[in-house]
């Protein structure tokens, strides 16, 4: 690990205007590159101290070993000059965008004598017009058998056009009609080149025009009674139209624009991209990317903009770009983009209208990529073996821990104080043995206490399971093992809710709850459970007894996995305080009785129709309701006696006076009981 001030330029040396800098390492590689309005404040807050640094940033500086910087004339340049090294160095600490799939596109190959549709892959070329991305291969296929009815430009490979030149016999598609037949002299290379440029035209939102006119030839041919050439007019107009059709509008006023949005997390971001051509969406794709740089949303922008227009010229780069936040540069990235176009760009937040609306809809599709791609990236099994082995070795687990728990503690400034419990079982949720906890013992607000006792009571009633399958150690240290000890599964064949330990437990916390969960195995003797913490604020993994964290990589398993346990926990444990919340803001006076539960209380409420009713009947009448005996009865009737009545409402607007409140209150108060278990 490298000092940063045993390379920090001296005082004076860095010039104070636009720049590009790089950071290399101790072998002389690019390891960072960025870019800056002014070099000399922008560099000198990389040498401030190491705790002001952001934990990213503090591994970078602390891994290099020199610095070094070009000037330029202007943030545009700057802009361009970044962007080549990266692409050059490809420097470890830079955000660095890869296309979750490979999305394929339409290319009309314009710069062969003899234009050529086709689907293409990987790099753009020189010469080729491209239309897309698109999602599947299949929906450009479509697309261009509807089209070249109307626009018979040649599909055929090299091969079998020159086979088809040399036989003088065209394809299957030349006979058809979905081919002009060039390779045999049927149309000349100018002619296929209008149709192709006519194809490219269509394509890119230009459909108006060709659409009239066809109309136009079709009215002519019918006036002329060739109602052969005007049916097929008519066919051809049909299939134009289907063509558009795969292609939802979304502007009305044939806008070309591209929407980009971000979703992330503390690790990862993903991208996504709509491409809006002629008012259509006329392609889509997506990149994910590890956040390896402290880089905020703006950043993130700035990165997908270079990455998607750095090898763009001409109309490849729209007129409007919509994005979700303004890059830190956003004039200079704005006249980078019109440099690229030719002409002028706008690089905006929509506000409003359809295109926010649009905006939201890209957005849900960044968040699905995201979670798609965790998803997919947690179910590899040998992702996940190699995570929990690398969790092993940082926390010195003689074995990785197969049975992970997490623990997590909610509440609102104090009120309804709640606690989660989540398994992890082989790095997979184990949604099955989730638990959740009211906290007992006192009321406000202390985390630390809190997680001392839900980790208090989980392992007393493991403690107790465990002596009723004979595996209770005595104080002696001799093991007391009855005659028939008792299966660890319920009558039903499910595991006893407590009846395995974990390897490992995870708070959602730092220092104070590790401590805090620690002691609590200690008081009830428990040394084969190991303990850690992950603070969500620096991603720190803080382990019993020591002052300084354990720090995993970004790019590890081992981190991802812990901070998949300790999301899940936080969001169960939220949802259950956000019900028990909502549940007391709705209780009813039958939520007092003693003994009385959910489902007597809806069996009551729909015999009686409300509370007001049932505190006048009698007890006779309450035993016929099933499922109510006399004793339950008395009780029912006796509580209400003694709870006065709420005292009306009124409605504010009409004076009227709302007596049933209560019943509202009630019948709400017996909605039918949530799925969960709770300890």
């Amino acid at each position: 690990m490298a000092d940063p001030s045993s390379y920090r330029p001296k005082p004076g040396q860095i010039p104070d205007s636009p720049g590009v800098y790089k950071f290399r390492d101790e072998h002389r590689r690019v390891i960072y590159v960025g870019k800056a309005k002014s070099l000399r404040p922008r560099l000198s807050s990389y040498f401030q101290d190491l705790a002001n640094l952001h934990p990213r940033t503090r591994t970078m500086v602390t891994t290099a070993a020199s610095v070094e910087w070009t000037v330029v004339s202007t943030e545009v340049e700057a802009l361009q000059l970044e962007y080549s090294w990266i692409k050059e160095f490809d420097p470890r600490f830079n955000v660095k965008y890869r296309d979750d799939k490979s999305y394929p596109s339409l290319a009309v190959t314009l710069n062969e004598e003899f234009p050529r549709v086709q689907v293409m892959r990987g790099p753009k070329k020189k010469g080729v017009r491209y239309f897309g991305p698109y999602g599947h291969a299949w929906a450009i296929r479509e697309t261009v058998d509807l089209m070249l009815r109307v626009f018979p430009v040649r599909t055929c490979s090299a091969g079998v056009f020159k086979n088809a030149a040399r036989t003088g016999r065209p394809c299957l598609l030349g006979y058809i009609g979905k081919c002009s037949a060039p390779c045999v002299g049927r149309v000349t290379p100018e002619e296929h080149r209008e149709l192709a440029e006519e194809f490219c035209d269509f394509m890119a939102g230009r459909t108006g025009q060709y659409l009239k006119r066809i109309e136009q030839q079709m009215r002519e041919a019918a006036e002329d009674m060739e109602y052969e050439k005007a049916a097929r007019l008519r066919d051809d107009i049909g299939a134009l139209r289907r063509a558009l059709e795969k292609n939802a509008v979304v502007f009305n006023d044939a806008t070309d624009a591209d929407l980009i949005a971000v979703a992330e997390d503390e690790l990862e971001a993903a991208v996504q991209i709509f491409h809006v051509r002629g008012g259509r969406v006329r392609g889509q794709r997506g990149w994910v990317t590890d956040k390896v740089e402290a880089v905020d949303t703006a950043g993130l922008v700035e990165h997908a903009l270079q990455q998607l227009y750095g090898e763009e010229q001409g109309d490849a780069v729209p007129k409007e770009v919509l994005v979700p936040a303004m890059p830190e540069d956003s004039p200079a990235v704005s006249q980078w983009l019109a440099e690229r176009r030719g002409s002028n760009v706008s690089l905006r937040i929509p506000q409003r209208g359809d295109k926010k609306d649009l905006m939201v809809t890209v957005q849900r599709n960044a968040q699905q990529a995201l979670v798609l791609h965790k998803t997919r990236r947690a179910s590899d099994l040998t992702t996940r073996s190699r995570a929990l082995e690398e969790i092993a070795q940082a926390l010195g687990l003689d074995s990785a821990p197969l049975r992970i728990e997490c623990f997590d503690v909610s509440h609102l400034q104090g009120d309804d104080v709640v606690a989660s419990m989540v398994v992890f079982e082989d790095g997979l949720p184990r949604k099955s043995e989730y638990r959740r906890f009211q906290i007992k013992t006192f009321e406000g607000q202390d985390d630390v206490r809190s997680m001392h006792e839900v980790l208090t009571r989980r392992f007393r009633r493991y403690l107790q399971e465990k002596e009723k399958t004979g595996e209770w150690i005595q104080e002696n240290g001799a093991t007391e093992v009855p005659a028939e000890p008792e299966p660890n599964v319920e009558d039903d064949g499910r595991p006893k809710r407590f009846a395995y330990p974990p390897q490992l437990v995870v708070v959602d916390g730092g220092q104070p709850q590790v401590a805090a969960a620690q002691r609590a195995l200690d008081e009830l003797g428990i040394d084969d459970v190991a303990v850690c913490g992950l603070a969500k604020r620096l991603e720190e993994v803080w382990v019993p007894g020591e002052d300084d964290p354990v720090v995993l990589p970004r790019s590890s398993e081992g981190l991802y996995l812990l901070q998949r346990v300790r999301d899940t926990a936080h969001d169960f444990a939220i949802r259950y305080q956000r019900t028990k919340r909502a549940k007391r803001f709705r209780a009813g006076p039958l939520d007092e009785v003693p003994g009385l539960g959910e489902t007597r209380k809806h069996a009551l409420i729909k015999h009686f129709g409300s509370v007001k009713k049932l505190r006048s009947a009698t007890i006779d009448q309450i035993c016929e309701v099933p499922g109510i005996g006399r004793k339950t009865a008395e009780t029912v009737a006796g509580f209400l006696a003694q709870a006065a009545p709420a005292a009306p409402a009124v409605n504010t607007a009409t004076g009227e006076i709302i007596e049933d409140d209560e019943d509202i209150a009630a019948a709400a108060a017996v909605s039918p009981p949530e799925r969960g278990q709770q300890e």
